[in-house]
């Protein structure tokens, strides 16, 4: 018989605190087992004294923006996920979102963003986010419904003076040209940053933050290591994207706020800094690409 400890259903055991306490800029705390406060309770134990709750439909981001209104520190993003656009615009027919809802066109899409626009308002409300492209999971009949999502959440952000929080996956280059494109926000953050070093100096260049997640833990992640390391201190954030991506040497098991240190460490391992010097970059950074 495995060993409690083995099940991958196990929480892993807190790590050691942090001297210096952190955010967590990206996290899903309704996807994760037990209470927001005991999350909450349970990150700040460890020196994860701030997490960034981020909405992937209309119903989360509602949720988002009223647990930031009830916990000082939590902050919230909204957003349509870029998944979910098409999904409202097409329909859901193998219930990817859990609804199996009919195809609503354009107007279905309408009333969503109008409705992140609204909560992009409330002051609690700290980014737009998670929007962006996802070539992965969305196929080309949902690519340029997800572009034009992509492109009013951007507008929206600017709008109300939101920092603008990036999911990319198998989207590179066409998420960077639609930045320039549209012009980004004064505070862009790419969330679990999946680039190579040489796309991480692009964002650099151009003021953007990046977040790194479990994966830059993971040992065949050299890659997303040298990105790391290419990217200025000024502009590194880290998240947990939790209950996914779990750092090293718990991948595979549920992710929460609290595992932050985790990946804090190896991350200062990788730069060759000392994990206060690292957190201590990371609370101002997060603080100054969230506004808060």
């Amino acid at each position: 018989m495995a060993k409690k400890d083995d099940d991958r259903s196990t929480p892993p055991p807190p790590p050691a605190p942090l001297a210096v306490a952190v955010a967590d800029s990206h996290t899903h705390l309704d996807m994760q087992s037990g209470t927001p406060a005991e999350g909450l309770a349970k990150a700040a134990a460890v020196g994860v004294a701030t997490v960034v709750q981020v909405g992937c439909d209309v119903a989360g981001s509602r949720w988002a923006a009223e647990l930031a209104a009830e916990f000082e520190q939590v902050h919230a993003a909204v957003a349509l996920h870029p998944n979910e656009a098409p999904r409202i615009f097409l329909g859901d027919p193998d219930g990817w979102s859990g609804q199996q809802r009919p195809a609503g066109g354009a107007a279905a899409l309408d009333a969503a963003l109008a409705e992140i626009d609204a909560l992009a308002a409330l002051p609690q409300v700290r980014a737009v986010g998670e929007t962006g492209l996802d070539y992965f999971r969305t196929g080309p009949e949902g690519v340029d419904i997800q572009q034009e999502s992509f492109r009013r959440h951007i507008e929206i952000a600017k709008r109300h003076g939101k920092a603008l929080v990036i999911h990319d996956r198998d989207a590179h280059e066409d998420v960077i040209r639609v930045l320039l494109e549209e012009g980004a926000p004064e505070r862009t953050v790419f969330h679990c940053y999946s680039g190579d070093a040489a796309m991480a100096k692009t964002c650099a260049e151009h003021g953007w933050y990046l977040s790194f997640a479990g994966p830059v833990t993971f040992k065949a992640n050299q890659p997303l290591r040298d990105a790391l390391l290419a990217t200025p201190l000024e502009r590194v954030l880290v998240e947990t994207d939790a209950p996914f991506l779990t750092p090293h040497p718990y991948r595979g098991r549920p992710n929460a706020p609290y595992l932050i240190p985790v990946t804090v460490r190896s991350m200062a391992d990788t730069l060759g800094l000392h994990e206060d010097e690292l957190s201590t970059a990371i609370a101002a950074n997060t603080a100054r690409a969230f506004g808060y």
